[in-house]
């Protein structure tokens, strides 16, 4: 399944100034986790944004976003955002924002055991 890679590099780019940025494969596009976290991503042409659930009901009256919805089911606190939310660094940097003020206070997944 192929991602959209221009975007990719455009999140990159907006995290350049975060320590702990990593970049993992995963739900066939690309995650950047910031310490140790899942904190946005590329899947296909999609920004998937992991936010503060109690300000998912506001943004997802955005025209440019929908609920992350993998089985069927949304995933609270994630969203995906679409090109049209996105076209100006601006408006990218402002999904990056709020992805960045959550992951602050956001918990680490479970890992699991070997």
């Amino acid at each position: 399944m192929a991602y959209n890679e221009s975007l990719v590099d455009r999140i990159r780019e907006s995290l350049v100034s975060v320590p702990n940025v990593e970049e993992k494969h995963m739900f066939g596009g690309v995650c950047f986790m910031v310490k140790g976290k899942m904190c946005a991503g590329v899947i296909k042409d999609e920004m998937m944004c992991r936010i503060d659930p109690a300000l998912e009901e506001t943004v997802l009256e955005m025209p440019s976003c929908r609920p992350m919805d993998f089985s069927g089911r949304p995933l609270k606190g994630y969203v995906f955002v679409d090109e049209s939310g996105m076209r100006s660094k601006k408006d990218l940097q402002y999904w990056v924002n709020l992805c960045l003020d959550f992951n602050a206070n956001a918990k680490s997944s479970k890992k699991k055991k070997k």
